[in-house]
C-alpha cells in the first residue's frame, strides 16, 4: 500500500487546500484588505528507478509537500514581505542508501531521508523570507532591499517577449546563484540586494549569506556561506535582444565539512581551508523574426579563479545554443539544441583543482532528471517545445552527456544546503568519460487560473561511467505528477 499512500498523502493536501481557497476567494477588484496574503501549495508525487545496486531498493516512490504562506503590504515608496514556509516530505525510502561508498544515494527519496536525520517523514515550519525594500523612483528602476529573500541570476531584467521570457527563465538564470527551487525545503538568503537602473539597463549588487534547507527539511539556520555578486544587463531592439556581464564572489567557511572532488578521502579530510572563488561572465541571447518563424541564438559562458582549501582553482564553463519557432502554426513549435561544456580535473595529485564549481544553482533548470549537474560534463541537447493550448505546454528533451576529465567525479547536487555536509556530491569516472543518453518529456497545464497540473517522465540509459559503478542495471526512470496551486488576496488599490 505504500505507493498509493504517498501519492494520495501528497496530492491529497494541494486538493483540499484548492478547495478550501475557491469557497473564500473573493474577485480581486473587491478588496478591501490593507494587505496583500497569498498561499502558495506545491504537492509531488515522485516515483524513482535508480541504477540497481541490490539488495539496496533503488524503486520506491515518495510524497512532498510544501505550503509557503505570505503576507506583505506596499505603502508610497516602501514595501515588506513576510513569509512562512512549510515543507514536508511522505514516505521517504529507508533503504535507498548504498553502503558502498561509489553507489551512494540511490535517487532524491535517499537524499531527503538522510538529509533528515534518517527520517521518512520530516516536516519543519520555516522562516522563508522577511525584508523590507525601499523604492528611490516610481518605475521602481532603483530599489535596496534588506532582510531574507530568495535570488535569481540572470533575471535583473524581466524580458517581457514571451519567446525571450522562456529562454531567460529555462536557459540563462539560476546557472550560479538560485533557490534550489525544485527541492522541497529550498534556499534563501539573508543580506542585502539593490538595483540601479533607467530605462532599458539595470545594475544589480547582491550580497548575503546561504540559509539551509534543500533537502534539508528546517530551512531556518543560516550557513556560513556567503556570495557577492554584481551585473550590469541591457535589453534593446524592442526586448528582442538582452545581455549581461557579471562577476561572482563565494567563500566557503565551513572548515569542518569534507570537500567534495576527486582526490583521495584522506586528503580531503586533512583539508580545513576556506573556499574562496571568483566567477567572471556574460551571456547574449536573441530572438530574431524571420517570416514565418523566430530564430534564437544563445551564448553563455564564464571563468573561475581562487582557492579550493589547499589547492588553487582555475575552472571555465560555456554553453551555445540555437533554435527555430514556426510562429505560423497555430501550436507554434519550437525546435531548439545546443552544446554545454564545463571543465573537469584530470589530475587528483597536483595543487590545481580544475573543476567548474556550480556556486549556488538550481541545477534541475539545467538536467530535469536531477542525477547530474554542471560539473566536468559534456552535455549536447536536443528539445521540442509545442503548446497546443495557450495553457498547456508540452516538452521534451534528447541529451548525450559524456564527462569532461574521466579521472574527475560525476557531480550530483545544487550546493551548501547544511552545516554538516558538502552540497555536491560525486562518483567516481573510473577513467570512463562516456555517461549517458536521455530522453524525457513533460506537460505543464494551467487548468485554472489558480491551479496548475504539471507531469514528468524521465528515461536514462547509462554508459561506461554509470556502468562501472551499478553493473547490474545501467538504466534508470524518474517521474512525478504535480498540483501547484496559488492563491491570494490583494491589497486594496490605493487611490
Amino acid at each position: 500500500m505504500r505507493p498509493y499512500r504517498s501519492i494520495a498523502v501528497a496530492l491529497f493536501s494541494a486538493a483540499a487546500l484548492s478547495a478550501c481557497a475557491q469557497s473564500t476567494s473573493q474577485p480581486a477588484n473587491t478588496s478591501n484588505s490593507p494587505v496583500s496574503f497569498n498561499v502558495y501549495e506545491r504537492a509531488r508525487a515522485d516515483v524513482w528507478q535508480w541504477f540497481a545496486a541490490p539488495p539496496e531498493s533503488e524503486t520506491y516512490p515518495y510524497g512532498e509537500s510544501l505550503l509557503r504562506l505570505s503576507v506583505s503590504q506596499r505603502i508610497h515608496r516602501v514595501d515588506w514581505l513576510g513569509e512562512l514556509t512549510v515543507p514536508a516530505i511522505f514516505d521517504a525510502p529507508k533503504d535507498a542508501v548504498s553502503p558502498v561508498t561509489a553507489q551512494g544515494q540511490l535517487g532524491l527519496g535517499g537524499t531527503y531521508y538522510a538529509s533528515n536525520g534518517n527520517n521518512s517523514n520530516p516536516v519543519t515550519a520555516s522562516f522563508k523570507q522577511g525584508f523590507l525594500r525601499y523604492h528611490f523612483d516610481h518605475a521602481d528602476k532603483t530599489t535596496l532591499r534588506l532582510g531574507r529573500f530568495e535570488f535569481f541570476d540572470g533575471t535583473e531584467i524581466k524580458a517581457k517577449n514571451p519567446s525571450m521570457a522562456w529562454l531567460q527563465v529555462n536557459r540563462v538564470q539560476q546557472r550560479i546563484i538560485g533557490n534550489f527551487g525544485f527541492s522541497n525545503a529550498q534556499r534563501s538568503f539573508d543580506g542585502l540586494d539593490a538595483h540601479l537602473g533607467s530605462g532599458s539597463w539595470d545594475i544589480t549588487g547582491f550580497a548575503a549569506r546561504a540559509t539551509q534547507g534543500v533537502f534539508n527539511m528546517n530551512a531556518n539556520p543560516e550557513l556560513n556561506v556567503d556570495t557577492q555578486y554584481l551585473a550590469f544587463s541591457q535589453q534593446t531592439w524592442k526586448d528582442r535582444l538582452q545581455w549581461r556581464v557579471f562577476a561572482d564572489g563565494y567563500h566557503d567557511g565551513r572548515t569542518g565539512v569534507v570537500k567534495g572532488d576527486n582526490r583521495p578521502l584522506a586528503l580531503r579530510q586533512a583539508d580545513h581551508g576556506n573556499i574562496r572563488i571568483g566567477t567572471y561572465g556574460a551571456d547574449l541571447y536573441t530572438v530574431l523574426p524571420a517570416g514565418f518563424a523566430n530564430i534564437d541564438l544563445l551564448a553563455w559562458g564564464a571563468v573561475q579563479n581562487g582557492q579550493w582549501g589547499s589547492l588553487s582553482h582555475s575552472a571555465s564553463a560555456g554553453a551555445v545554443e540555437a533554435g527555430i519557432q514556426f510562429t505560423s502554426v497555430p501550436s507554434s513549435p519550437w525546435f531548439r539544441g545546443g552544446f554545454f561544456h564545463s571543465s573537469g580535473d584530470s589530475n587528483n595529485a597536483d595543487t590545481k583543482h580544475e573543476t567548474w564549481f556550480a556556486v549556488l544553482p538550481t541545477p534541475r533548470v539545467y538536467a530535469r532528471d536531477p542525477f547530474y549537474n554542471q560539473m566536468n560534463n559534456q552535455d549536447e541537447f536536443f528539445q521540442l517545445i509545442d503548446k497546443p493550448t495557450k495553457k498547456l505546454e508540452i516538452r521534451s528533451d534528447l541529451h548525450w552527456v559524456q564527462l569532461t576529465s574521466g579521472k574527475d567525479l560525476w557531480y550530483q547536487g545544487g550546493g551548501a544546503f547544511d552545516n554538516k555536509v558538502f552540497g555536491f556530491t560525486g562518483r567516481p569516472g573510473n577513467g570512463h568519460k562516456s555517461f549517458d543518453s536521455m530522453v524525457d518529456v513533460s506537460s505543464d497545464w494551467q487548468a485554472t487560473r489558480s491551479l496548475a497540473v504539471n507531469f514528468y517522465y524521465a528515461q536514462v540509459w547509462g554508459k561506461q561511467v554509470i556502468a562501472a559503478i551499478y553493473p547490474t542495471s545501467k538504466t534508470e526512470q524518474f517521474g512525478y505528477a504535480e498540483l501547484v496551486y496559488r492563491w491570494g488576496i490583494p491589497q486594496k488599490a490605493s487611490k
